[in-house]
């Protein structure tokens, strides 16, 4: 009897997921049958809202803690004054290495998900068609060397 009060919540426990964790949110985005652009927005939510906000605004949960402050991406002068490539270099290689915040993570696994990569920086682009909420000035993106 004492083993079968042990195994039951045992099995239920690998049954279930082991509490609601699967392989694909511990190892990143995978492929979806709902298509790059569904898993760029997964990314982009999963990853990035936390500090640049829902809808780009540089108004994340963590964005008062950076000096100097984030870009806002629904700021019509900060999208002019980066290309997608920038873009994408910046998803990719993170903060420190572009001269940006450290706090910046890369994500270089994205080099293998380009439809990702590229629906990231499509949603990006997005931003800039909001209005604006408010916005720290345009700095453009200058690699360290």
């Amino acid at each position: 009897m004492r083993s079968l009060v042990i195994a039951i919540p045992l099995t239920f426990a690998a049954l279930t997921g082991a509490c609601g964790k699967n392989a694909q949110e511990e190892s990143g985005p995978g492929p979806s049958a709902s298509g790059p652009a569904s898993e760029a927005q997964a990314f982009y939510t999963k990853r990035c809202v936390e500090c640049h906000g829902a809808t780009g605004g540089g108004d994340g949960r963590s964005a008062d803690t950076f000096t100097p402050k984030l870009n806002n991406y629904n700021d019509p002068a900060w999208q002019a004054s980066i290309t997608d490539d920038q873009i994408k270099e910046i998803i990719l290689r993170g903060g420190t290495r572009l001269g940006k915040s450290p706090a910046m993570p890369g994500n270089p696994r994205l080099r293998e998900r380009p439809e990702v990569l590229d629906g990231l920086v499509k949603l990006i682009r997005s931003f800039g068609k909001l209005p604006m909420k408010g916005s720290a000035p345009a700095r453009p993106l200058t690699p360290q060397r």
